[in-house]
């Protein structure tokens, strides 16, 4: 549970750190996600999926990052 909520932790870290560094950049690229196709999202979703799932299978399973 403890390494959970240290992840977790990290995540808000790294999700709020655009927002602070280049708010009017976040503000720009927000109105470009809005106005996007949900199918064009739905695809950007799906692949960052199966890319989180391909970093965790790699480190729980290989030696690479020992």
């Amino acid at each position: 549970m403890k390494l959970l909520i240290t992840l977790f932790g990290l995540l808000l870290i790294f999700e709020g750190l655009p927002y602070v560094a280049c708010p009017e950049t976040m503000q720009k690229w927000l109105q470009q996600l809005a106005e996007a196709s949900p199918t064009l999202l739905r695809r950007i979703g799906f692949i960052a999926m199966l890319f989180g799932l391909f970093l965790c299978y790699i480190t729980q399973r290989t030696n690479w990052f020992n």
